[in-house]
């Protein structure tokens, strides 16, 4: 009976050992388990190329790229780097749509009315002349149907457009000579774009397209005789006023010039959405802040041209503008009758501007008189 309770003992031991051995070796396995469960893989890192149509850090302009890229970052906590490259590091700045489109780069930076090669109704999403202003534009970008559009004209590229900043209106630019009545535009070479540029040939001038890099050279070549480009703040970071006597107002060609982000659609589908949402985020911010900033340094830039440089800022002659609105009321029609979707933005555009127009007419426009004393 010892012998057997011993046994019995033994083997008691011997299971209750095994037991004891099984709940270790589950336990083990059950903390691996949680342990692999709880564990949070490295997040996926992102590193997008953005290519853009100024000099590199250029104020305003160049800043705009830099300052999306800082956000992104941030926001991403590094997840999605942008780095910014300027005209001419990796591709011209003409060329910034090509890269983009072609999944050369993820991104890039630039005017939509340099493209108009690709689709008429580019033009349109930069800017009209006697057309909105930046305020309204971007009512009708983000508010009235224009963003939907703008990716409407963009899809068959494979890109997606953001709005990408503004100057808010422009001035009518710098000139070698006097403009005194509509004769002195006769034959004239000035640098100026898109549809801007569509009705300065209406009138006899002769446009030229070139990037703000060759601005300063051509015109104190005499390659051009007269450039417009921003404002105060940019003109005399690039010291237009060393290369031309005259500075007309005001911007009738550009009155509120919406820059462009544009992002491959391929490298925007395969980010997981929450950096999608934090891309379409900083491009609004971006957009707002390039406004905020030229409103602010141009005041300041123009005081400097002025003072300092002593420059000769004058008012385009009357009858020079009415010729200039004028021409572009015909050139309008023509580019709608010429292209269907050129007509179909366009629509959508006008319709905008004239309910904004009556409105801003008893607001913003009585309010400007009334702050004048006028």
């Amino acid at each position: 009976m010892v012998k057997l309770f011993m046994t019995n003992n033994r083997f008691s031991f011997s299971i209750h050992g095994c037991l004891f051995a099984l709940s270790l070796v589950l336990m083990a396995c059950g903390g691996a388990e949680q342990q692999e469960q709880g564990a949070v893989e490295p997040q996926k890192q992102y590193k997008w190329k953005m290519v853009t149509s100024w000099p590199k850090n250029f104020p305003g302009l160049g800043k705009a790229p830099e300052t999306f890229a800082q956000y992104v970052n941030k926001m991403s906590a590094g997840r999605l780097t942008v780095k910014v490259y300027g005209a001419g590091e990796l591709v011209p700045g003409f060329e910034v749509f090509d890269a983009v489109s072609q999944g050369t780069v993820q991104m890039g930076h630039s005017g939509a009315y340099y493209w108009k090669g690709k689709s008429a109704a580019t033009q349109l999403f930069t800017t009209i002349p006697f057309g909105m202003n930046a305020q309204e534009t971007n009512a009708w970008l983000h508010y009235g149907g224009g963003i939907e559009l703008w990716r409407e004209v963009y899809k068959p590229f494979g890109l997606i457009p953001f709005a990408g900043g503004n100057t808010g209106v422009q001035l009518a630019g710098w000139f070698k000579k006097e403009i005194n009545s509509i004769d002195d535009i006769q034959g004239l070479k000035m640098r100026i774009p898109g549809l801007g540029g569509e009705v300065f040939k209406k009138l006899g001038g002769i446009p030229i397209a070139l990037t703000g890099g060759e601005l300063f050279t051509s015109l104190q070549s005499g390659a051009i005789d007269a450039t417009e480009w921003v404002g105060p703040y940019n003109d005399l970071a690039f010291g237009l006023y060393k290369a031309a006597d005259y500075y007309y107002y005001s911007g009738w060609h550009e009155p509120g010039p919406t820059l462009e982000f544009i992002v491959n659609v391929q490298a925007f589908s395969a980010l997981p959405e929450d950096l999608q949402a934090i891309v379409e985020v900083a491009t609004r911010a971006v957009n707002q802040d390039m406004l905020d900033e030229y409103t602010a340094r141009n005041n300041e830039a123009m005081v400097a041209l002025q003072e300092k440089h002593k420059v000769d800022m004058r008012p385009l002659p009357a009858d020079v503008m009415t010729a200039l609105r004028d021409a572009s009321q015909v050139v309008m029609q023509e580019q709608a009758a010429a292209d269907p979707m050129f007509n179909k933005v366009y629509q959508s555009y006008s319709s905008f501007q004239q309910k904004v127009q009556q409105y801003h007419r008893i607001s913003e426009m009585e309010y400007y008189l009334n702050r004048a004393g006028k």
